[in-house]
């Protein structure tokens, strides 16, 4: 929701300029800021995941994000009270971010654990699978009320409706995680008492190799997704004439393509090599922005849809086997640590400069060539990352699986 409205509101509500790219500019600097802050989220939720339980960290990250979410929905304009409201939105985003950084960990976990180890792509996959639903509601709701609302009435009070109506999303979250038990390998580590001491310094000192893989591998699809469900929102519609509600309607139907492209990958990437079916859509993807500007600049909404669904696509198969790569380069004892580590040290260098520094290169150059070469060099970082990884080892979850079997038995 906040990526959607920081690209088509927030310049008008709470950065207003004579010059709207300066207003654009300043609003995807609060963006970034939830990706600054979640290295926090990490550092704090990633070790409480891996001392006492993924279940408890994601009832609090959610609660964090929730709030946050809904205040920013009722907080005054720039209109109102003047640069305070700035300011209360960075700390907002702030505040997201750190939820975030100790979300992704838990919740990857939770579903790659409870499934079998051999189609943890798969089974992983539904964490991934949260982002494009998140942004297909967020964009669906803001669609609907650009439809419905006129322009003034949307910039007015519109768009907070949409953050407003988050809060029935936090209230069926919370009711689904308190009714989930911990994971099979947690339990099995918590009965052994193997839960790590200090597991931040853990990772750094026994498993930097595979923190440094697992970072470098979300550059490219952070970046990617920023371009096609981001960007697109400002350079469609400030540039190129676009109407707002076509840009958000070709950015819903890429998400719901999504829902069904990442599981997809995740599960090609059991039966194949996960590491080269990643590769192959980093590449994929750097090629296709290329053609994707050329396509954009004819005005046609039905190319604009097709564009970004295939830009989504190639996303998708970076992102759905993402999470069971990033979990299987670190031992059970350590992923919570380790994931949300480079989870929230990936997005600091990929998804949260990636908007505000395609707006400044195509503010500084005036052509789109810049930004598609931008994100052929995420692109380049995501293989070195897939380089330095491992590939999948089913063996730890297992011994862990038999010592938790024989303590039920004992």
């Amino acid at each position: 929701m906040y990526s959607a409205a920081a690209a088509v509101v927030f310049p008008i509500v709470f950065f207003p300029s004579s010059d709207p790219l300066t207003g654009t500019i300043l609003a995807f600097s609060t963006y970034a800021v939830g990706y600054v802050s979640r290295p926090i989220g990490g550092i704090v939720f990633g070790r409480l995941g891996d001392r006492i339980g993924r279940k408890r960290v994601l009832v609090t990250t959610l609660m964090i994000i929730g709030v946050a979410t809904v205040l920013i929905g009722i907080l005054p304009s720039y209109a109102s009270i003047g640069i305070t409201a700035p300011i209360i939105l960075v700390l907002l985003r702030f505040a997201q971010g750190v939820g975030v950084g100790g979300e992704w960990g838990g919740a990857v976990l939770l579903s790659s654990e409870y499934g079998d180890p051999k189609r943890r792509g798969f089974w992983a996959s539904a964490a991934q699978v949260g982002p494009p639903a998140g942004n297909l509601l967020a964009n669906g709701a803001l669609a609907i009320l650009t439809v419905t609302l006129s322009n003034e009435q949307f910039i007015s009070f519109g768009w907070r409706i949409a953050f407003l109506i988050s809060a029935l999303l936090v209230g069926f979250g919370l009711w689904i995680r308190l009714r989930l038990e911990d994971t099979p390998i947690f339990k099995a580590i918590e009965a052994h008492g193997d839960q790590p001491n200090a597991p931040v310094s853990e990772v750094f000192r026994k498993e930097l190799r595979p923190l440094i893989a697992a970072t470098l591998c979300r550059v490219g699809p952070d970046v990617l997704y920023a371009l096609f469900t981001v960007f697109t929102l400002t350079y469609g519609i400030q540039f190129l004439g676009y109407q707002r509600n076509q840009v958000l309607t070709a950015v819903l139907i890429g998400s719901a393509f999504q829902l069904f492209m990442i599981p997809l990958a995740g599960a090609v990437s059991d039966r194949f090599n996960r590491r080269w079916v990643y590769g192959i859509a980093a590449g994929a993807g750097a090629i296709w922005t290329f053609i994707f500007f050329v396509v954009l600049g004819g005005n046609s909404q039905p190319m604009l849809i097709v564009g970004i669904v295939l830009g989504l696509m190639a996303h998708s198969f970076m992102y759905g086997p993402q999470a069971a790569f990033i979990v299987e380069q670190f031992s059970p004892r350590l992923r919570s640590t380790g994931s949300s580590l480079a989870y929230t040290f990936a997005g600091v260098i990929g998804g949260a400069i990636a908007p505000l520094m395609f707006t400044i290169l195509l503010s500084e150059f005036n052509t789109w060539i810049p930004v598609a070469i931008y994100v052929a060099v995420a692109a380049v970082v995501t293989l070195i990352g897939l380089s330095l990884g491992r590939d999948s080892n089913t063996d730890e979850d297992e011994e862990y699986r038999l010592l938790l079997e024989g303590s039920a038995a004992r």
